[in-house]
């Protein structure tokens, strides 16, 4: 599925107006169908609120829990409490999808694609997807398309090693550190317990989304030289950006062909849009970069051609 434009205008729109002293919740679901192995869901959750609540930084996180999750409740779940980071706790299945319950508490499997279509319909708004469930790397690859970070597991995982990386993951977010650093957190977890399922979380990331994120984290009236020198102050960034991600493909070859960034700067044609765009615009409003307001003239002589 190529990365196309209205997710990121979307997204760029929140993140760039984003008031990052605000709390963020936190959406615990957790299914295990009577039909499967037995989990202990129950404990993972408590040492995630435990965790959570001994933290330095407590006041920005609301942990919100679910159990017994149908694909019904998914989708409230999502819709009611507007969470920024969704942690699924639970059975995996691979390639056939997630576990989830059915009305009898029976297995409901979802799939790949319908997560993926689910979570592009909150697209900017989460910024984080943690499946903590056996063979999820299959979601957690489609499903970044449309979220900023996500964690899914490349084999089979351990209730125990899945619970210390959700101790050690939720640790560090509480301890003020980013999701990246964190999932480094998640994983040494496991491996300070002797247990050899460390290498199993895999952390997928969407490039556009690091971007805009670290950027808005950037933006401060008190701190003036923390904009790039290229920055284009009299430019409506938000409007050049809904333009950027409208192009089509040989419409946006056409603008790096123009400019001619260095080598490697702008990822190839077969790249998603969403990286590319974000890409050229990182190169422009940087140092060394052509600017905003000529990769604003170029990209208008193109479209208007």
């Amino acid at each position: 599925m190529t990365v196309r434009s209205a997710k990121y205008i979307k997204l760029l729109a929140i993140a760039l107006d984003l008031d990052h002293s605000m709390s963020k919740t936190i959406l615990l679901l957790a299914a295990s169908p009577v039909d499967q192995a037995k989990l202990r869901l129950d404990v993972e959750a408590r040492e995630i609120d435990e965790g959570l609540r001994r933290s330095q930084h407590r006041d920005q996180f609301q942990l919100e829990k679910q159990g017994a999750v149908r694909t019904d409740d998914l989708r409230r779940a999502l819709l009611d409490n507007k969470p920024q980071i969704v942690h699924f706790c639970g059975h995996g299945s691979g390639e056939d999808g997630l576990v989830f319950e059915d009305q009898q508490g029976k297995t409901q499997l979802v799939s790949t694609d319908a997560l993926a279509n689910l979570f592009e319909l909150f697209a900017g708004e989460i910024e984080c997807v943690v499946l903590n469930a056996c063979y999820s790397e299959v979601q957690a690859k489609a499903i970044v398309q449309h979220v900023g970070y996500v964690i899914g597991m490349n084999k089979a995982i351990g209730d125990k090693a899945a619970i210390k990386f959700s101790i050690g993951f939720y640790d560090a977010l509480g301890g003020g550190r980013s999701v990246e650093e964190a999932y480094k957190f998640g994983c040494n977890a496991i491996q300070s317990e002797g247990i050899p399922e460390h290498l199993t979380p895999v952390l997928k990331i969407n490039t556009a989304w690091k971007y805009v994120l670290e950027k808005s984290q950037q933006r401060s009236p008190a701190s003036p030289e923390s904009l790039p020198t290229n920055s284009g102050k009299g430019i409506d960034r938000f409007s050049l950006v809904q333009q950027l991600n409208a192009l089509l493909p040989q419409q946006l070859d056409m603008l790096i062909l123009t400019l001619n960034p260095p080598a490697m700067i702008v990822p190839p044609m077969d790249a998603p849009h969403g990286n590319r765009t974000a890409a050229l615009l990182r190169w422009a409003e940087s140092a060394t970069g052509c600017g905003l307001e000529q990769l604003q003239s170029v990209l208008h002589r193109i479209i208007n051609s």
